[in-house]
């Protein structure tokens, strides 16, 4: 850093990148008076140099190569927006041990190797920002690390990505099927070509390995958190749910137990008085509870360029604010490696059912013996529409809380039976 001026190389220069990109020159003014000190864009690594671009940035400034930025002893801090595994973890090593601080958007690496990352940072006397790794425009990891840091947190429940938010919304609002709403949330621009990451569940699953880490001091990755994804809801399951008095949302759940924690992504059954059931569009929302401060909710948008962009320069001006004064305002991040994650057949929570069966006497107490013999207690018990024409009916059943495993093995149980033409939709319910 030189007198007066921080000097940044930038990777990635797409939706999030432009964004940066356009702020850092179009705003040098308000930025240099609010960090302190000029933020100087000096180099940015691109895949392609001639591709047309939103943003206009002097072609001196781009390069393909990444050892042209990373081997640049000029440059102070790197900021990071391509996102993907590799190759951008080994570039984000190869910078801090170069000695350059790191901002990064990049939930994939953060999930996977934030904390031997951080680690690393320590040793090498760095900093790590990666606020837009998690909630996009909401502010988690700071709140986390300053406004909450006198709690224990004890749980964390989340809606946490923008796009099957979405596109739950259009199913539930539209009766629309799955693959309907989900070209709808691409058309808008929420979804992806490869809608998978969402969808399924692995970006949440991602956002929740950081916050679970941070809120708890320990090491989650990724793999240890259970992940379910969207793809087994059909329309009827939210004139159902709402019928129970419920909506149904893609959740990322984390809370304490005596010497390990629960880790789960997947969709539930939300009542509708809840805050998280009230989420809505594209929005995010993360739901906290702490020893001291009781409830809190944060919401706003968690994705798209412009929300991602400003979680990126707002850590860049925190960081060079931090540079300037010599100081390493943020708390320093610790990891309790003794503490792991609850099994998801332990852990206890209700269910919903929706079973095709046939419309004939006696199947009603075949399954109710399943459920019995899985020390499984019924909550509700509803028949809903029956068909003439194939002799068939569709029953919806609620339970008490129950071990995961014994739901789980009642479903497999109920879907054997001969009666049970197929167990359409199990929720957990929340």
């Amino acid at each position: 850093m030189t007198s007066g001026s921080l000097n940044v190389g930038l990777i990635g220069l797409g939706t999030v990148g432009s964004r940066v990109a356009e702020r850092m020159l179009a705003w040098q003014p308000q930025l240099a008076r609010r960090a302190g000190v000029e933020l100087c864009l000096r180099r940015v690594l691109v895949r392609d140099l001639d591709k047309p671009r939103s943003v206009e940035v002097e072609r001196d400034l781009l390069t393909d190569q990444a050892d042209v930025l990373l081997d640049d002893p000029s440059i102070d801090v790197l900021v990071e927006v391509a996102g993907g595994d590799q190759p951008m973890h080994g570039y984000l090593e190869r910078a801090i041990r170069a000695g350059k601080h790191v901002v990064t958007a990049n939930k994939v690496v953060m999930a996977n190797h934030g904390p031997e990352l951080l680690s690393l940072a320590a040793e090498k006397n760095v900093d790590i920002y990666f606020e837009a790794a998690v909630g996009g425009g909401i502010p988690l990891i700071s709140t986390f690390r300053t406004d909450l840091q006198a709690n224990r947190i004890e749980r964390v429940s989340a809606v946490i990505n923008g796009t099957t938010n979405y596109v739950l919304g259009r199913m539930a609002n539209e009766q629309l099927p799955l693959e309907y709403a989900v070209r709808e949330a691409q058309a808008a621009g929420y979804a992806e070509a490869d809608p998978t990451d969402d969808v399924g569940g692995f970006d949440a699953t991602y956002k929740l390995a950081i916050l679970g880490s941070i809120a708890y001091e320990i090491s989650i990755h990724p793999s240890d958190i259970y992940r379910e994804g969207i793809e087994g809801i059909d329309p009827v399951d939210f004139r159902y749910a709402r019928e129970l008095g419920y909506a149904i949302k893609l959740i990322a759940h984390t809370q304490r137990h005596p010497g390990r924690v629960e880790a789960r992504v997947h969709p539930a059954m939300v009542p509708l008085d809840h805050p998280l059931a009230q989420v809505e569009g594209a929005n995010n929302a993360v739901f906290v509870e702490g020893d001291l401060v009781g409830q809190v909710l944060l919401v706003g948008q968690g994705a798209g360029g412009r929300p991602t962009a400003s979680a990126v320069v707002g850590d860049l001006i925190d960081l060079a604010r931090s540079i300037r004064r010599g100081v390493q305002s943020r708390p320093s991040f610790t990891f309790d490696d003794r503490i792991g994650v609850i099994p998801m057949g332990e852990v206890v929570t209700r269910a919903y059912y929706r079973i095709r069966v046939d419309d004939r006497a006696g199947v009603l107490a075949a399954i109710g013996q399943v459920f019995a013999e899985e020390g499984v207690s019924i909550s509700s018990f509803i028949q809903k529409d029956a068909s003439i024409q194939d002799k068939t009916a569709e029953i919806v059943i609620t339970t008490h809380p129950t071990a995961d495993a014994h739901l789980q093995h009642a479903r497999q149980r109920i879907a054997g039976l001969q009666p049970v033409h197929e167990v359409s939709c199990f929720l957990r319910v929340f």
